[in-house]
């Protein structure tokens, strides 16, 4: 039997998501590293819920040090900025544009308009 067979070209796999550029994926994995900890997600969780929140609202049966410490983790991997300022208190938010990037990243979302234009933008991104 001399059977010619067709060649189709067809990906093995359903098309997914582009691959990631490394310096974005590298970004991605800083900021779920920083929810890697159950007080740092209470904190996302406390703020999703709010325009902004007071750092004295935060109770998580911690000291006020280590409360600071994940505010800072948290600020620094860009998930949470201060809103304002009220004497000593400071009020958290968070970056909207960083929690689209994390659900985006996790398929749990449509693509939101320019998440990737902005990240391209942006040097911690």
């Amino acid at each position: 039997m001399n059977k010619k067979l067709k060649v189709v070209e067809q990906p093995c796999c359903a098309p997914g998501a582009p691959p990631l550029r490394p310096s974005i994926a590298e970004s991605l994995a800083a900021r779920f590293k920083a929810l890697s900890d159950p007080a740092r997600v209470a904190i996302v969780n406390r703020l999703a819920g709010a325009d902004d929140v007071c750092v004295c609202e935060f109770r998580l049966g911690l000291s006020q040090p280590t409360v600071s410490h994940h505010l800072r983790v948290l600020r620094e991997a860009g998930l949470i900025e201060v809103a304002r300022k009220r004497g000593t208190w400071v009020h958290y938010r968070l970056v909207p544009e960083a929690v689209e990037q994390l659900a985006f990243a996790l398929g749990g979302a449509p693509k939101p308009e320019g998440v990737l234009a902005t990240a391209e933008r942006t040097v911690a991104w």
